[in-house]
């Protein structure tokens, strides 16, 4: 029986790493997946580009933000299994075929895995960063106070976003972590520990740029999923 095609989104804007982005998805082990390149309106580093046009698919757009190009790409898609890989971040060559396999075993409808941080130059820094969570609600109390999930770690089957809708466009930073907290009164998230995925700290990057915009985006978002989420952790209680 084949695997299920993965469909990898990499939302683009402005980002001088994208080449190493699509790189490291095109070199993947697993046996199906198409790349989807959507560019959100750059005015920069688009001849980076040319090279993979004949490999991806190349969605051009006006600038709306990572969730609109996030969202044109899965509207785009073919695959049964959405990958998000950030233009400035990199895919460990078997992140999707274990991921996928992993899902497989569990029947999960979504996972995310360990991450490495890396620099400028793709140097490792530091250790694997790891998620352990001893049960579930600890995981929900810890998503109350902040989103621990690297978005470039999920896969998830396509049909939730059928059951949840698509990422909030309203959102401009925060709309990963929104859509989680949507996500888990509905679907369990399976935990894969290898860290498959290479995240990128660099000075350009959004988390260091709009760091008070993110934080009043974050209060918005625990006002909206408070409730939701209180409900979980009491069900855990008693």
């Amino acid at each position: 029986m084949a695997a299920p095609m993965v469909s990898i989104v990499i939302p683009f804007y402005n980002c001088p790493y994208v080449a190493q982005a699509i790189e490291s998805a095109l070199c993947q082990t697993c046996s199906d997946c198409e790349i989807i390149v959507v560019d959100d309106g750059s005015t920069r580093h688009m001849e980076l580009l040319t090279p993979f046009l004949q490999q991806c698919t190349v969605v051009r757009k006006h600038n709306g933000g990572t969730a609109s190009a996030l969202n044109a790409g899965i509207q785009r898609a073919r695959g049964q299994y959405f990958a998000w890989l950030s233009s400035d971040d990199v895919f460990a060559p078997t992140k999707i075929e274990r991921q996928l396999a992993f899902m497989l075993r569990k029947n999960a409808y979504v996972s995310h895995t360990a991450y490495q941080t890396i620099d400028e130059e793709s140097r490792l820094v530091g250790d694997p960063i790891r998620l352990r969570f001893p049960g579930k609600r600890t995981f929900y109390e810890t998503l109350l106070q902040g989103c621990p999930i690297n978005g470039s770690s999920i896969m998830l089957r396509m049909e939730v976003f059928s059951s949840i809708g698509y990422f909030d466009e309203s959102l401009r930073y925060t709309h990963d972590y929104d859509m989680w907290l949507r996500m888990i009164p509905h679907y369990e998230f399976y935990y894969l520990e290898d860290p498959l995925l290479m995240y990128r700290s660099h000075a350009q990057m959004g988390t260091k740029l709009h760091e008070q915009k993110i934080a009043l985006e974050i209060a918005r978002v625990q006002a909206r999923r408070r409730l939701s989420i209180q409900r979980l952790i009491q069900g855990e209680i008693f």
